[in-house]
């Protein structure tokens, strides 16, 4: 092998590999014969950073805003956790003094950090989309956001608050709701929902769906922002759980591990593109269990209290108080 390059840069080396008819680099795989020249350091950072694949997201090509950071919007989602579930998680040593400043300090810090980050993705889109991006318009439209957000805060908890009881009621191995809180999958998995969809509803772009897929990333229960859920909302086990953008669900409904709400097809407009936007998932009315394995694709409708068994794939509307299952 060669000797390092002065000012530390590692020269290109070649590397014997079993006899064999040499190959274009285009195609050489290492341990297929021929030779394999390993590019020096400064090469492949020169290919990196003169790729124009699409990749890299620097000006000007893309644009000159920084864009949201998964990292502490992950940070923030955790303290709204703290927020909408005090004691269990963050700070557990709280009374009904502390209370109130553990949840005010935390909401004030995720107001400030949040509504840089709201900035950074409505600035980011708006250069994106090829429109003048305004930091300052950004500045005061991320402000109202979030404080509208910041405003629905209640009404996120009251639902979560019918979530966990559906999941110790629904669930006979539950010993308590706050197991529920503490160890479910589903719940975790809802609350991100929850603090999601209520960006999602507000017009974001990017951090709905960021915050969705680390719920997706954690717990195998892939909810897309959009979809509209109701109250007392239980997903057992989950992992494996796919709920597509414009899925409506109802209340007191309860799915299990595998189950898919998706789209039967995507319609394409006069140019061959995916048109976006169109209602195209299931719509689950209330009081309807669906088991595990259950696929479900289209603008279809599950009438209320029906039960879906396990594995069973649906394309058509089902009338209320359905019984559906596989031929036994």
């Amino acid at each position: 092998m060669k000797p390092m390059e002065p000012g530390g840069t590692i020269a290109a080396a070649t590397v014997a590999t079993p006899a064999g008819t040499p190959l274009n680099v285009e195609e050489r795989v290492p341990g297929l014969g021929g030779e394999e020249r390993v590019p020096g350091l400064g090469e492949v950072v020169d290919a990196l950073c003169g790729s124009d694949d699409g990749l890299s997201c620097v000006a000007p090509a893309c644009n000159r805003y920084a864009l949201p950071s998964r990292d502490v919007l992950i940070e923030v989602v955790e303290a709204l956790r703290s927020v909408l579930f005090p004691g269990y998680y963050g700070t557990s040593e709280l009374s009904t003094e502390s209370i109130r400043f553990h949840v005010g300090a935390s909401l004030d810090w995720v107001a400030r950090t949040l509504s840089e980050q709201v900035r950074r993705g409505m600035c980011f889109m708006d250069a994106l989309g090829r429109r003048t991006a305004d930091p300052e318009a950004c500045d005061d439209l991320a402000r109202d956001v979030v404080r509208r957000f910041v405003g629905r805060l209640p009404r996120v908890r009251r639902l979560l608050a019918t979530d966990v009881a559906a999941a110790y009621e629904g669930d006979p191995a539950a010993t308590s709701p706050d197991e529920a809180v503490f160890c479910y999958p589903g719940i975790s998995a809802i609350t991100n929902h929850r603090i999601a969809h209520e960006l999602h509803v507000l017009g974001l772009p990017l951090i709905p769906r960021i915050i969705s897929e680390h719920a997706h990333s954690l717990t195998g229960i892939d909810i897309h922002p959009g979809a509209t859920i109701g109250s007392r909302f239980f997903i057992d086990h989950g992992t494996g759980v796919v709920i597509g953008e414009t899925t409506v669900i109802g209340d007191n409904v309860r799915i299990y591990q595998g189950v898919t709400l998706g789209a039967k097809s995507f319609p394409k407009d006069e140019n061959g593109n995916p048109v976006k936007g169109v209602p195209r998932h299931p719509i689950v009315e209330d009081d309807v269990v669906i088991y595990s394995g259950a696929t479900i694709l289209g603008r279809v409708t599950i009438g209320r209290g029906s039960v879906v068994g396990g594995n069973v794939w649906l394309t058509h509307d089902v009338p209320p108080g359905s019984r559906i299952s596989l031929a036994g």
